[in-house]
């Protein structure tokens, strides 16, 4: 049977996702768009070498890698995969290279195009669209099949047993397509859930330090502030002033101690039902004169009877510090979009700037205590939102592009 001749076709085939399952964290800063087309390309020219011919046809998996490279690795994956094929043919060669090269054309036009529109897509959702993108090549190669036939041979000649050929060949081509989308999947879930339980790590180990140290800060702080209040009665003029910017400065500082033991352990203590948007609303109105003072504009588009069970009071200090890092990166000029929407049992809240934005290096660092991409600051208000955020068991997910702009995306089950 042709499953059987084009087995080897099939192992080349989960070569490269097997490759990164087994090297994945060596090579992680090294898969590059590039990197890996050359990769899934090298399968694609090395199942077109060991192609089987029957039926007068050459049969082999090629557009299985193109697919794959395309849809998890992007456009650019994908034209060096593709010019990897085109080559291949050319040094095999023929009577039909002319057919050949229009159908490996083809054959990558929708793999193209499907690049740009699955980023959003993950899990089961991205399998399914390369499944059905993979069905093209397929339709493409009987395509020129019968081009070929009507120009050169005629229809008279063509071999009925070329049909069921064709539907083996078609199942082999989506079980390929399957097996390759299913183990790219595990493998990113493996390195995301390996990633995560590093950053628990990490974040555990500072949240002991800063809770530790907070406590041993406060201590102090308590007893000189305590003197202070004594002192003010007595004090007039010039040393009342000084006194009250002294106990100013230790609210401040009480304030910082209070995040630091909130990122070390966020609690949730007042559980109540409200209306999110509500809550938005109150915020831009906290939040407008800052905007105004900075140039920045904000647009905001909140759906109405989305209710959530929660802490109010934490949440809604999580959310004044993401809109309010997106007004300070976002240039005079500049917009923050804030929006809010009801999706399948939990609610999503998105807060877009149009600031500078942020490095891959950058982005990898987010929710890091003492890292901010500002000039003055500690990225403690980040790292706190990201810790509220997912004691109430929400996520909190940053996208970012250099010269464009940041987007934040928030959900929280209701």
């Amino acid at each position: 049977m042709l499953i059987e001749k084009l087995f080897l076709n099939i192992l080349i085939v989960l070569a490269p996702v097997l490759l990164q399952s087994v090297f994945g964290d060596r090579w992680r800063n090294d898969q590059s768009p590039i990197v890996m087309g050359l990769l899934y390309g090298t399968a694609s020219s090395l199942c077109l070498l060991f192609s089987y011919y029957e039926l007068d046809l050459y049969w082999d998996l090629r557009y299985v890698p193109l697919v794959i490279s395309s849809i998890y690795w992007g456009p650019l994956a994908g034209i060096v995969n593709y010019m990897m094929i085109l080559l291949m043919r050319t040094y095999l060669g023929g009577d039909a290279l002319i057919f050949g090269y229009i159908s490996i054309t083809l054959s990558f036009i929708i793999p193209f195009i499907a690049s740009f529109k699955i980023k959003e897509l993950t899990g089961s959702s991205r399998i399914k669209v390369a499944i059905l993108v993979s069905l093209s090549p397929l339709l493409v190669m009987l395509l020129i099949l019968l081009s070929y036939v009507s120009l050169y041979k005629g229809f008279e000649s063509f071999d009925l047993a070329t049909i069921p050929a064709m539907i083996s060949f078609g199942i082999l081509l989506v079980l390929g397509t399957w097996l390759s989308s299913m183990l790219q999947e595990i493998h990113e879930e493996r390195f995301k859930m390996k990633v995560q339980i590093q950053k628990a790590e990490k974040m555990k180990t500072l949240g002991e330090l800063a809770a530790s140290i907070a406590h041993e800060v406060r201590n102090p702080l308590t007893v000189v502030q305590g003197f202070l209040q004594l002192m003010r009665p007595n004090e007039q003029g010039k040393n009342q002033q000084y006194l009250n910017i002294a106990m100013e400065e230790l609210a401040r500082a009480e304030s910082i101690i209070n995040d630091y033991l909130n990122f070390s352990k966020p609690k949730l203590t007042k559980l109540e039902s409200f209306s999110f948007s509500d809550v938005l609303n109150n915020i831009i109105v906290l939040l407008t004169p800052m905007a105004m003072k900075n140039g920045v504009e904000i647009t905001v588009n909140l759906e109405d009877n989305i209710y959530i069970f929660s802490d109010r009071g934490q949440l809604q200090q999580a959310l004044v510090n993401v809109i309010k890092n997106a007004i300070e990166a976002t240039p005079a000029g500049g917009e923050v979009q804030v929006s809010l929407k009801k999706l399948v049992g939990r609610a999503e809240i998105k807060v877009i700037d149009n600031g500078k934005g942020m490095t891959k290096d950058q982005l990898s660092r987010i929710g890091n205590l003492f890292y901010s991409t500002k000039d003055v600051g500690t990225g403690l208000g980040t790292a706190v939102s990201i810790r509220i955020i997912e004691t109430m068991n929400g996520e909190m997910n940053y996208e970012s592009e250099e010269g464009v702009g940041t987007t934040v995306t928030i959900t929280l089950p209701l």
